[in-house]
């Protein structure tokens, strides 16, 4: 029976894993690690939190005695590891908090991995999850494969190359069996609303203005979560060991159109007249070192292993407004209290 440890799966792309492998595979024993700050949410767990295979422990990455007392409690088997800090303009502000979390908790994690399935590395697998962001920016053309240099550019992005590196020396140097994957920009239900999408989504309800840095033509490619958890579970269960896989959904946006889409499929849901939320945007002072564009291939894991996305950008754009606007009290929960501050302090120009 495998028992995987699963960090960060109260966290948005976390909780949609965490689903995925807890009602797709009921011989399997999931154990949910999360440290619980501002972006983990045990509500996006609901539906779920009473499956016999389910577990979730309230533990921080970085807490090396509780993190090997949780492997041996429940002799765990296998590490999907997607607990991180994750939100560039959080890493501007606060540095040392991404090397904390994304660079020592994730070489707790491998540390405590490689001494507990020591005996035997072949049996276990350390799936690390990673960004397309570490790889730099593009210009107008090209795209991030497997191959390309890394190149941050952002204390976040750097965190997770540093992370990246030291997954793959566990590999070479103690053969652990290890495989990684970056993705691009997720987005979808349960999304935290200080990202885009979510962000202009709240805000549109509440008719405030919607904040876009610079002119708007910063490029970025946009995936599903969902599809971002089908794509997760296929590598863990056919990916090649030492290998690296880059998860992309194929819909390239600038900033500013997509804000215009998500405007209109907006005032449609909303019974508003066509232009009122687009009347709302308001361009802000940039971000310093914002990338101008990032844009995955994704050919390696269709081609090996299958993977496409299943549905367009419009197609998931249309299910998370929909989803946003049936749980409006999750997001008037998240909205209260410690967001409202940071919101004040990130968009006060």
């Amino acid at each position: 029976m495998k028992t995987i440890l699963i960090t960060g799966g109260a966290g948005f792309i976390g909780s949609h894993v965490v689903r995925r492998f807890v009602t797709q595979y009921s011989d399997y024993r999931i154990v949910n690690v999360d440290a619980l700050t501002y972006a983990g949410n045990l509500e996006n767990l609901k539906d779920i939190e009473q499956a016999p295979n389910y577990i979730f422990e309230k533990a921080d990455i970085k807490d090396s005695a509780r993190i090997s007392a949780i492997f041996d409690q429940y002799n765990i088997t296998d590490v999907i590891h997607l607990a991180a800090e994750s939100h560039v303009d959080r890493s501007i502000l606060s540095p040392m908090d991404f090397v904390y979390t994304n660079v020592i908790g994730t070489v707790t994690l491998l540390d405590i991995a490689k001494n507990k399935w020591k005996d035997n590395y072949k049996d276990h697998l350390f799936y690390h999850v990673s960004t397309d962001e570490v790889y730099g920016a593009l210009g107008a053309e090209g795209l991030f494969t497997e191959d390309t240099r890394y190149d941050p550019h952002s204390p976040y992005s750097a965190s997770k190359a540093a992370s990246d590196h030291f997954v793959r020396a566990y590999y070479d140097t103690y053969g652990l069996q290890v495989v990684v994957s970056n993705c691009s920009n997720n987005y979808g239900p349960n999304h935290f609303p200080e990202k885009l999408i979510p962000l202009m989504i709240n805000n549109i309800i509440h008719n405030k203005p919607l904040p876009v840095y610079g002119d708007g033509k910063y490029t970025r490619d946009w995936l599903y979560v969902i599809d971002h958890a089908r794509a997760i579970d296929l590598i863990f269960h056919e990916g090649k060991k030492g290998d690296t896989y880059n998860i992309g959904g194929f819909n390239e946006w600038q900033n500013i159109n997509l804000v215009h889409v998500l405007c209109k499929q907006m005032d449609e849901k909303l019974g508003r007249e066509e232009g009122t939320s687009a009347n709302l945007i308001t361009y802000v002072k940039d971000r310093p070192g914002h990338d101008l564009r990032y844009a995955i291939d994704a050919g390696k894991i269709n081609k090996e292993l299958g993977w496409s996305p299943s549905v367009t950008f419009e197609e998931g754009l249309s299910a998370t407004i929909d989803w946003f606007l049936s749980n409006q009290e999750w997001l008037n929960n998240i909205t209260s209290g410690a967001y409202a501050h940071y919101y004040e302090t990130q968009y006060e120009n």
